[in-house]
């Protein structure tokens, strides 16, 4: 089984310091549900891990945040995609849960449910949060430009050997060419 496991804001759609609170709020970036359809047609499953820590804030409930992933896979299968599952943690940062990110427990549970083990598996994010978890489970990270990611890579805390890329239309046709070469 391929499978890839994608950040959400700042990787699928636009983010947003003030976060990502309604379907209104929640926009593509360019380019990323025909990567997220380019990815499907090669054969991936592709799940979203994301620290959705919003809800404990209040900022909004799980209802709104289905609301918003009922947008996001709707625009997607006008392009011809789809994403298979979504992890979320509605954990804030002083909550000392396993699931928000970087600890690994979005990702072990992604493995329990897909019955796999993580270990090279590419994993797409655009903070370092989102490359410890991966690298906490031996997956492959990926930062993209795209979100924080400019702000992650001027911070000079990224691993060494991190591929970087401008955004996950890049990431996507890098992972079909590799395929087909």
């Amino acid at each position: 089984m391929k499978l890839i496991i994608l950040d959400r804001d700042g990787v699928i759609n636009e983010d947003s310091d003030a976060y990502i609170k309604s379907p209104d709020e929640w926009v593509p970036l360019p380019g990323s549900l025909e990567a997220i359809a380019r990815l499907n047609e090669a054969g991936y499953r592709v799940v979203v891990a994301s620290n959705q820590s919003g809800i404990a804030r209040g900022l909004f409930d799980v209802e709104t945040l289905a609301a918003m992933h009922e947008k996001m896979n709707r625009l997607l299968a006008s392009h011809g995609g789809r994403i298979d599952a979504v992890f979320f943690c509605p954990h804030g940062p002083d909550d000392a849960c396993e699931c928000r990110k970087p600890g690994a427990g979005l990702f072990t549970e992604i493995a329990r449910r897909y019955d796999t083990d993580l270990t090279g598996v590419p994993a797409v994010g655009d903070s370092l949060r989102d490359i410890e978890a991966a690298l906490s489970v031996d997956a492959q990270p990926m930062l993209v430009r795209t979100g924080k990611g400019e702000r992650t890579l001027a911070s000079g805390k990224l691993p060494d050997g991190v591929p970087v890329f401008d955004d996950l239309a890049q990431v996507a046709a890098t992972l079909v060419s590799e395929e087909s070469a």
